[in-house]
């Protein structure tokens, strides 16, 4: 690859927004339940205590399902407004769908790029529940979500931390790498997420890049939970094969990842069986880092 083309593919988002349109968003839906009954103790633990007055417009960035952008929708009432962004159609046509089915008429679903489109405003507050570790532009996605925040509005987000500290994922990472040949994104042309789950972990680089695009009163809040990666050990080998940088090692590897999968399902398989809680549910520790930050007055 020449270096005019690597410099163009790193600059565009066309094939990260594909893979969220294509194969990101079927593994999603397929685990649904998983990723909104599993992810809720993150944003119920921030929204419950955001202090959202009735009344007031609020972002939700990377909204997926749009399960956060309706429980905001119902905290902040009926004259209230919950936008939900996400580069995915398909995510936001799910989200009007659920929107519709529970009868919260105070939403709004807008297919957008962070990085480079207009997110409309201004806004009173803005949210991200795990929606922005896979920005591809993470700088210009920051400034562009703080152009659309009115002075003093407080933007809140959810990232994972450290994948040490987030053993329902690094396990599984660490298990299939032993097995499968790991393909780097420069080495093909599938398409793939993002940076990753864990790009926004570090808080130095996180607490710089906010401030150089203009954030204050940066601030980062550790917040540890388990959580349900699987019904039973099946599903969440399952899981794990199809969601994060294990399913990722697999799929990027293509035929031979594909040749090697019971292989894979047998060793996770056993990486899984400590985890096994009640009713043969599988619980697993997870970490995040709730921040916020500050457009100026």
């Amino acid at each position: 690859m020449n270096p005019v083309t690597r410099g163009q593919k790193d600059m565009n988002n066309d094939i990260i927004i594909e893979a969220w349109n294509t194969v990101l968003f079927d593994k999603y839906l397929r685990f649904k339940h998983l990723f909104v009954e599993g992810l809720s103790a993150h944003s119920n633990q921030v929204l419950g205590r955001q202090g959202y007055r009735p009344g007031i417009k609020v972002l939700d960035v990377g909204c997926g399902f749009g399960d956060s952008t309706i429980s905001i929708a119902k905290l902040i009432g009926a004259d209230g407004k919950a936008i939900g962004v996400d580069c995915a159609e398909r995510f936001i046509t799910s989200s009007k769908e659920d929107a519709a089915a529970a009868g919260i008429d105070n939403t709004e679903f807008q297919v957008a790029d962070v990085a480079v489109d207009d997110l409309g405003g201004p806004y009173d507050e803005a949210f991200s529940r795990f929606g922005t570790m896979f920005f591809n532009m993470p700088g210009l996605a920051m400034k562009n979500i703080r152009k659309s925040l009115k002075p003093s509005a407080r933007f809140t987000q959810v990232v994972w931390r450290k994948r040490e500290d987030n053993p329902w994922l690094h396990d599984a990472e660490m298990c299939v790498k032993e097995i499968v040949p790991v393909i780097s994104h420069d080495e093909t042309d599938a398409v793939h997420c993002g940076p990753g789950p864990f790009s926004m972990a570090g808080p130095d680089m996180v607490s710089d890049m906010l401030l150089s695009t203009g954030y204050e009163n940066v601030n980062f809040e550790r917040f540890d939970c388990d959580i349900c990666i699987g019904r039973d050990i099946d599903e969440a080998v399952e899981f794990a094969m199809a969601y994060g940088p294990a399913g990722e090692i697999i799929r990027l590897a293509e035929d031979e990842g594909e040749r090697l999968k019971p292989t894979v399902m047998k060793a996770l398989h056993k990486v899984f069986e400590k985890y096994v809680g009640g009713e043969g549910r599988i619980w697993a520790p997870s970490s995040a880092w709730i921040i916020s930050a500050y457009n100026p007055s």
